[in-house]
């Protein structure tokens, strides 16, 4: 495997994208194009990166994650796009640390954050800035529970709800799968407790009627407590009534599902079958966030509207990361909010945020830099 770039002759910092070939790392690099960017493209396979870098005469550089130190030669920060994260975040953290890196990625695989806050001193002590989840999931739901703690600081429990138009890439895919066997996850009393996947059902309003929204173990576990000490968290997803039912039925398929044969099957079916959402779908499409903090006095709610997923990853993984080249985050561990603030999420085209008290809204803010217009 070989590089086809000798490092920048720039003084302005470089990225690089690995994984960059995939559904979603071909959106970001087309969008750093956009906006003027010049990423190495990077990933294990040689031939799909060389033709991607070929494509868009961007520099390219080919290895497997576990080689990553003698690859990030003049390379300021890495953005991982290569899921499943389980498989590749630990080394390229790693990389990094040893090479002074900054790192990115854009998981929701809530055992990566667990594992990835555990290398704060190591990453604080090399300089390095750790931000994994700077898609979505995590930007939105990370910045929104900082707004809620920032509204109702006292609060002891968190719930998020998220809703969603569009289909899903195969990697994404591939992660859901992966990590079926799992199980579960809650946030009590500041730790972490299993319990099966979609074992509690709530309804919820993301503004334009109720849904029915399973409980689902994503990032949001690990990262809205970090980021705002609420020792009591829990997420949920808003699913059509036969979704929720295989949700439901996912624990008793666990040992069928984990047997390595069976996971390569239905890898090598989700590579000839699944695509992820086309540009139409992209273009129109939204998600919807709900939370709540609460006491058991006081409860506030506050939703979020916002691009399609996709559409967002690009958006908000690219901002991330100039704000990472720019100095803008400090080193050690961070989540979005952590690193730039509860209205970080506002800095991105097609937000609209919305404060409601007793079922009414109160505010609507669409711009960090507007003033925010009361209902």
């Amino acid at each position: 495997m070989t590089d086809t770039d000798s490092g920048s002759d720039s003084d302005s910092p470089r990225a690089l994208v690995y994984g960059a070939y995939g559904y979603t790392g071909r959106l970001i690099v087309e969008a750093a194009i956009e906006r003027g960017l010049d990423p190495v493209v990077a990933g294990r396979d040689p031939s799909k990166t060389r033709g991607l870098a070929t494509a868009h005469d961007l520099p390219a550089r080919s290895f497997a994650v576990e080689e990553a130190a003698s690859h990030l030669g003049g390379v300021d920060a890495v953005l991982n796009c290569a899921g499943p994260f389980e498989a590749t975040a630990d080394a390229m953290v790693s990389a990094c640390i040893e090479t002074g890196t900054d790192y990115l990625d854009i998981t929701g695989e809530l055992a990566v954050f667990e594992r990835l806050r555990r290398r704060d001193p190591d990453a604080a002590d090399a300089g390095v800035t750790l931000l994994p989840g700077v898609g979505f999931d995590v930007v939105p739901t990370d910045c929104l529970a900082a707004h809620l703690h920032r509204r109702l600081p006292e609060a002891t429990h968190l719930s998020l709800a998220l809703e969603a138009d569009g289909g899903v890439s195969p990697g994404t895919l591939k992660t859901v799968l992966g990590d079926v066997g799992d199980g579960g996850a809650v946030r009590r009393d500041g730790d972490l407790r299993h319990e099966p996947v979609a074992s509690r059902t709530r309804v919820v309003d993301f503004g334009d009627g109720l849904r029915r929204a399973v409980s689902i173990p994503w990032g949001d576990v690990s990262t809205a407590y970090h980021t705002t000490g609420i020792p009591n968290v829990d997420v949920y997803l808003s699913l059509p009534s036969g979704a929720r039912a295989a949700m439901k039925l996912s624990p008793y398929l666990d040992d069928a599902l984990d047997a390595a044969p069976v996971q390569r099957g239905l890898s090598w079916l989700i590579d000839r079958y699944v695509d992820g959402p086309d540009a139409e779908t992209r273009a129109g499409g939204e998600a919807r966030v709900w939370g709540e903090a609460r006491t058991d006095d006081d409860r506030v709610v506050s939703r979020l509207r916002t691009p399609e997923t996709y559409r967002f990853t690009a958006e908000s993984a690219l901002l991330a990361l100039e704000r990472v080249l720019d100095g803008d985050a400090s080193a050690g561990y961070q989540t979005p909010a952590s690193a730039f603030g509860p209205d970080f999420v506002l800095e991105l085209p097609g937000v609209e945020r919305i404060d409601v008290e007793d079922g009414t809204v109160v505010e609507r803010v669409s711009d960090a830099s507007a003033t925010a217009t009361p209902e």
